[in-house]
């Protein structure tokens, strides 16, 4: 029996998933087909809309700057109101999960590597950390979390002028953990307030994990007002154990967002999933999307998945493109060219290599927007302007024209494309 949906999202990540959330909940038959584990897992968990414009200047309210983005921008495809109402599905579906959405200008986010990232939202448990607070603050690290330290971070977050005192320090995670245990398997511990065994002079001990955590901060604090730990506060009780160690400590608590394993990344999955599985979005995941099958008056009539050497085809009146960038592989390159690989969309770009880069390591490297442009529907856009086909439509990093790491709008363009993408997609089945 053919598998038939109404519309068909390749991708789970932020884009994807909002798209296939925004056509389930108008009514559409959904399914989300993914190869790999969420990009999201890898996210520091924060949503950028837009904290510097194309000439690097820092935008304290990026609802002002959209308009004036260049014509190539994803942005200018949706509009600041799809903006602003792609948000609003954001903020419904996290809840008090996150803050930000009280005001329209940017927050800034202290992360671990010491510097402020403007962001739009952010993590409620990050909330106490915020570099607008003249608070002053002890950053936590720990031996075994090498990817934050934290004398270093309070040293550059000093060093970039914010406006409190900072100092790190870096202690053991109390308990008998092995050396390389996943910051998971802390959060675990925490978690379930786990009992761990304390070695003392000539004695042993046993203390809940947060307040044996706790004991082991104290010797460190001088005062501060504000406490700093890595991103690894619990994985689904993050509230309640902060308000412990706030508790335990007398001091504000916060998490500091982290790289990849993020678990502020992996809970803002979750909340995603649900909301999608809660709309009916159903997920096939573990296989490649390798090509496709032509249909009538030039639409695409289904996608094949590659499962064990078979060719499954998955049909669907619509679909909605959303495998990455050049760093998810949802764009291609190699010598011949740069390319979209399952439905060769046109990718505009120099045919001389040596024109995708800057000669400056650091400089303004055209490679980074390469991605497919798109109509006013994201319907990608052929060597002519036309449309590619009918019934296809993409978003997020896939999307060429904009430089997402320097301005960073990645989680913004992938939530405004992603739900329009959803509804225009979702209404073509439900009219």
């Amino acid at each position: 029996m053919a598998i038939e949906d109404d519309v068909t999202v390749i991708g789970g990540g932020l884009a994807g998933m909002t798209a296939a959330l925004a056509a389930a909940r108008e009514g559409a038959a959904v399914r989300l087909l993914s190869h790999k584990e969420s990009t999201l897992r890898s996210a520091s968990g924060l949503v950028d809309v837009l904290g510097y414009d194309p000439d690097g200047n820092l935008r304290s309210d990026p609802f002002d700057a959209i308009p004036d983005l260049p014509e190539s921008h994803p942005y200018r495809r949706v509009g600041v109101e799809g903006v602003r109402e792609a948000l609003a599905l954001f903020d419904e579906v996290v809840g008090d999960r996150y803050r930000g959405g009280h005001t329209d200008r940017n927050a800034l986010v202290p992360t671990h590597g010491g510097t402020v990232k403007p962001t739009a939202r952010y993590p409620a448990t990050t909330a106490a950390g915020l570099a607008s607070d003249d608070r002053s603050v002890l950053l936590v690290g720990f031996e075994s979390v090498t990817d934050f330290d934290a004398p270093l971070s309070a040293d550059h977050l000093e060093s970039a002028g914010v406006p409190f005192v900072a100092r790190g320090a870096t202690i053991s995670f109390p308990g008998d953990f092995r050396v390389d245990a996943k910051i998971t398997r802390f959060a675990d511990a925490l978690d379930a307030d786990e009992r761990i065994e304390l070695a003392g002079d000539g004695y042993t001990t046993e203390l809940p994990a947060r307040e044996a955590l706790a004991e082991a901060v104290k010797p460190h604090l001088r005062g501060e007002e504000r406490v700093g730990f890595p991103a690894l506060l619990g994985q689904h009780h993050t509230e309640e154990v902060r308000e412990s160690l706030e508790a335990e400590l007398g001091a504000a608590v916060f998490e500091v967002p982290m790289g990849p394993p993020s678990l502020p990344g992996m809970r803002l999955e979750g909340a995603l999933v649900s909301a999608c599985r809660d709309a009916g979005v159903r997920f096939t995941t573990g296989n490649p999307v390798v090509d496709f099958e032509d249909g009538e008056s030039g639409r695409i009539a289904a996608i094949r998945v590659d499962r064990n050497g078979a060719a499954i085809p998955f049909h669907a009146d619509q679909f909605v493109l959303a495998t990455g960038g050049l760093v998810g592989k949802g764009i291609d390159s190699d010598r011949e060219g740069v390319s979209e690989p399952i439905f060769d969309c046109h990718v505009p770009h120099p045919s001389d290599r040596y024109d995708w880069f800057a000669d400056d390591a650091f400089g303004n490297h055209p490679f980074v927007r390469f991605g497919v442009e798109t109509d006013d529907d994201l319907r990608p856009l052929d060597r002519e302007g036309e449309p590619e086909f009918p019934n296809l439509r993409a978003v997020g990093a896939v999307l060429g024209g904009y430089d997402f790491p320097a301005e960073k709008s990645g989680s913004g363009v992938s939530l405004a494309t992603g739900r329009t993408a959803g509804l225009s997609a979702a209404r073509e089945v439900t009219k």
